[in-house]
């Protein structure tokens, strides 16, 4: 089974729609406004940084969950600079990105070493290693992921159980498209590929991580060779 949290993000949207068409078991979470159509007859409203609410969530679905394959894709952010940051604004970035993200695999990971078997997968940021202006907020709780992940890749490696980071560069889906045309084409500038990476290639790395036991406590680059 796999589970993907923010479906009605770009890529998490993308990441859904491609596991269904392949005909997986699939479950997803939402925060507002469920999609339309007949594939998300089997998701879910959740507010990911309500401990008990994922707690009940993953305790309701327990039934189906077997061979877990858990895509933290959920993610928001806040541009300020940090000295004139507000520092509700800021906490929520950390909430959604770094606290929802424990919440989740928190609550999953009793269920996969009881079946000594799972792979955790968090959608991370290049922002987390470069810096942006105006996204500590973001790069906070990415590079949050880093640490959190190598300590839970140890807790559980002998139960089966994989857990790696996917640090991601500049895709034609998502957050990219709240981003200016000319602020776009200077990030290309910066990329030695030379334009955003088409979202198939987040899906082609997640079935890698899938799919290699031997892969666990790391981070992988996908950016198109930012420099």
């Amino acid at each position: 089974m796999i589970i993907i949290t923010g479906i009605t993000g770009g890529i998490g949207n993308y990441l859904f729609n491609k596991y269904f068409e392949n005909d997986e078991d699939i479950i997803g979470t939402y925060y507002q406004n469920k999609p339309e159509g007949n594939q998300y007859k089997n998701c879910y409203q959740m507010d990911i940084t309500d401990n008990s609410a994922v707690e009940k969530f993953i305790t309701a679905i327990s039934a189906q969950l077997e061979n877990i394959t858990l895509i933290n894709s959920a993610g928001i952010s806040y541009n300020s600079f940090a000295h004139k940051a507000n520092v509700d604004e800021w906490t929520k970035v950390i909430n959604v990105n770094l606290n929802g993200t424990f919440y989740l695999t928190r609550s999953v990971l009793p269920l996969m070493r009881k079946q000594n078997f799972g792979r955790i997968i968090n959608l991370s940021s290049i922002v987390s290693q470069t810096g942006v202006l105006g996204t500590s907020a973001y790069a906070a709780s990415k590079a949050g992921l880093t640490g959190m992940i190598k300590s839970i890749a140890l807790e559980n490696a002998k139960h089966a159980i994989t857990a790696n980071n996917i640090n991601l560069g500049y895709f034609k889906v998502g957050m990219i498209n709240t981003v200016s045309q000319e602020m776009q084409e200077k990030i290309k500038s910066k990329i030695a590929l030379n334009e955003f990476g088409d979202p198939e290639n987040i899906y082609k790395t997640i079935q890698y991580i899938r799919e290699t036991a031997y892969l666990t406590g790391s981070c992988i680059d996908l950016n198109g060779g930012i420099v």
